[in-house]
């Protein structure tokens, strides 16, 4: 792939990394309550599902889920009700350490917060149809498809990783100077973004029906 095909792609997904999406948020929200090193997990979650998308999109099932729309919609609107349920949970355990049971906060395991991250990317099916959109524009068809694609592919995570990596940083520092409550109000601004986010998936998904 040549180096100036490259660089307009980086260009291109730093355009479209510009705005947060649930993905950020939610590492924003993890990194806070639960420290970064630990909320990296749901950063392998959600790149874990981008994997899968763009595996998909290079294998061709991106026209399939496109052509369903009944199945776009299912996936579509179980993704909604999961971040509205994410969103409502994170608001109700909005509690100061020192209020919980024990006095002991209870500690989500990585799995769990690799599940987050996992599910609140899978929740978005026209990823692979994005993917699909995308990767063409810089792919030579006088050139090996899977090597350009592994590229294309590698790059998007490395570069997706990075952005979580600053949301979750940026986030574990404001709870460290502003200790106290600020856990709990990072908690409960997290939250409202997921519901705000689920709000906005599920107004985008009526405007196209």
């Amino acid at each position: 792939m040549p180096f100036e095909t490259w660089t307009l792609y980086v260009l291109t997904v730093l355009a479209l990394m510009s705005t947060p999406g649930p993905s950020q948020l939610l590492m924003l929200t993890n990194s806070g309550v639960h420290g970064f090193r630990r909320s990296l997990a749901t950063a392998a979650g959600d790149l874990s599902a981008n994997a899968l998308q763009m595996l998909a999109a290079g294998l061709g099932l991106a026209a399939i889920i496109a052509a369903s729309a009944t199945a776009l919609a299912v996936i579509k609107w179980a993704g909604v009700a999961y971040l509205l349920w994410l969103g409502v949970r994170m608001i109700r355990r909005a509690k100061p350490d020192e209020t919980a049971a024990g006095g002991q906060r209870k500690i989500a395991s990585l799995r769990t917060l690799w599940l987050q991250g996992f599910l609140t990317s899978a929740a978005n099916p026209k990823a692979v149809v994005f993917f699909a959109a995308l990767f063409p524009q810089f792919i030579a068809v006088d050139l090996a498809f899977w090597p350009q694609l592994l590229i294309l592919s590698a790059t998007y995570i490395v570069m997706d990783g990075l952005f979580l990596s600053a949301y979750g940083l940026g986030s574990t520092w404001v709870v460290k100077r502003f200790k106290g409550t600020a856990r709990v109000w990072v908690e409960r601004i997290g939250g409202g973004f997921m519901i705000g986010a689920a709000l906005l998936l599920g107004l985008k998904s009526i405007s196209r029906q």
